[in-house]
């Protein structure tokens, strides 16, 4: 049996990959700074013991390497410690592709938004269709139980980030994941931390089709002029196909109607229902069938499957009701996803007084890169309130986001803007003002206090 150690494991991918090599007969051991739900009781579930807080004494001896996670840094104490002792390290992707995705069919899901929806739905839909693929997804996807798995099949399905590999490693991590097809759903400046703007970004894209073979494909956001930009750049053996509600597209998405259970679509002359809402989500559904196509599927098998998708953890998931009042978590951090976020529960909650509750925590959405899309996508609700910047030290005077002006920019526009001074003075807050028929949005891209649960309990009182 090997023994690996993950630095960082908590991470929605670290975590995924962590739990797939366990089921596979590795030991695995990890620890990290900030241990909380889901992903802790995940791996607890699985047997794998976490440690929280990193130090030298977290390192097994006989672990045969270790795997060390982007977030972690020079000055982590557990790093140190494996440079220190000249031990075998490697980052994710690495790990992944030296141990699972050499000789595969590996597809790479991207973009700036709907990675995760995406590709859980396209595992969803070779495993509904007995393709048994393997899959490693950034959240757990409630049809598959799980973030991640690799099987015996020829078919592995991949969340692709830009962001970079790891602290000594500064490509993005999706050029280590030998893709056969490639999905970019967008592209957008984000990640405020590595990329100074979207040029730098799109660069990235480019990189990732040059290493697309001429018997792959890549499937583009029609829609996403960024997108569309980095497609005429990819190589000419590359074969590109274009998808979205424009009718220029090569596959135009048509026929769009909705209603409170999900979104009716049109591709390829085929019907298709997903039990989701919202644009975002038709064209998240309409890649991955368009993906499954091009694996050999057809489109009845496509479409049962479809139908049954249950979603994903943190992803517009109701986390309970109490009185009347529902509180929904998302991991909405970046502002078109705040937006589109609210507009899909607008449509799904028709009339309903929607909260949108914001946790600046990221590195972009923290910054005043987006200070004024920021204040527009919260300006979308009925009222906003917002969380102090988590690690605000990380930012200096002149970039952290401004939180009065925030406030004030959204109070411009008609709607009420609370600024919070800690999660407990929210929920406070917000138990006292909520009444029957509110929905609480929640948007984190981390575990933001345990607030949900405590809105649920205050909401009980």
């Amino acid at each position: 049996m090997k023994h690996v150690h993950f630095i960082g494991i908590c991470g929605t991918a670290m975590g995924a990959v962590a739990s797939a090599m366990a089921r596979q007969g590795y030991k695995i051991t990890g620890s990290d700074a900030k241990v909380y739900p889901p992903m802790s009781t995940f791996l607890e579930g699985e047997g794998i013991k976490i440690t929280e807080g990193y130090a030298a004494e977290n390192l097994p001896t006989e672990a045969n390497f270790v795997v060390v996670g982007n977030a972690i840094s020079r000055g982590n104490e557990e790093l140190e410690a494996v440079l220190e002792r000249r031990l075998t390290y490697k980052s994710l992707p690495e790990c992944m592709k030296d141990t699972f995705l050499r000789g595969k069919r590996n597809y790479v899901v991207s973009g700036t938004h709907g990675k995760t929806t995406t590709t859980s739905m396209l595992a969803w839909l070779m495993e509904s269709c007995a393709l048994n693929p393997s899959f490693m997804i950034g959240g757990i996807a409630a049809n598959l139980g799980r973030g991640g798995r690799f099987s015996d099949s020829d078919f592995c399905v991949l969340e692709g980030d830009e962001y970079d590999t790891a602290f000594f490693d500064k490509r993005s991590k999706f050029l280590h994941y030998l893709p056969e097809l490639v999905i970019i759903n967008n592209i957008e400046m984000d990640h405020a931390d590595i990329y100074n703007n979207v040029d730098e970004i799109k660069l990235s894209f480019e990189r990732l089709l040059r290493i697309v073979p001429r018997n792959g494909r890549v499937l583009i956001n029609a829609d996403c002029p960024h997108s569309c930009d980095v497609a005429r750049l990819a190589p000419k053996p590359v074969s590109i196909i274009s998808l979205g509600f424009s009718p220029e597209a090569d596959m135009p998405i048509t026929e769009i109607s909705y209603n409170p259970e999900g979104s009716h679509f049109t591709l390829e002359g085929h019907r298709y229902f997903v039990p989701m809402v919202g644009d975002f989500n038709i064209r998240n559904a309409a890649m991955a069938t368009a993906a499954a196509l091009f694996a050999g599927l057809s489109p009845e098998p496509i479409a049962s499957a479809l139908a049954s998708f249950k979603g994903i953890a943190r992803r517009q998931e109701l986390r309970g009701e109490v009185a009347g009042v529902r509180v929904i978590d998302d991991f909405a951090h970046h502002p078109t996803a705040i937006e589109l976020a609210i507009q899909a529960l607008r449509q799904r909650y028709v009339g309903a007084r929607l909260w949108a509750i914001f946790d600046p925590r990221s590195n972009t959405s923290g910054s005043n890169l987006f200070q004024k899309e920021i204040a527009s996508a919260l300006a979308q609700a009925d009222i906003a309130v917002v969380a102090p910047v988590e690690r605000a030290e990380k930012h200096s005077s002149e970039t952290i986001l401004k939180l009065d002006l925030l406030k004030q920019d959204i109070e411009k526009s008609g709607k009420s803007c609370y600024l919070g001074q800690d999660v407990d003075d929210i929920v406070a807050h917000i138990s006292a003002q909520s009444q029957a028929g509110d929905v609480l949005l929640v948007m984190s891209n981390g575990g933001f206090g345990n607030i949900h649960n405590k809105l649920l309990d205050a909401l009980k009182a």
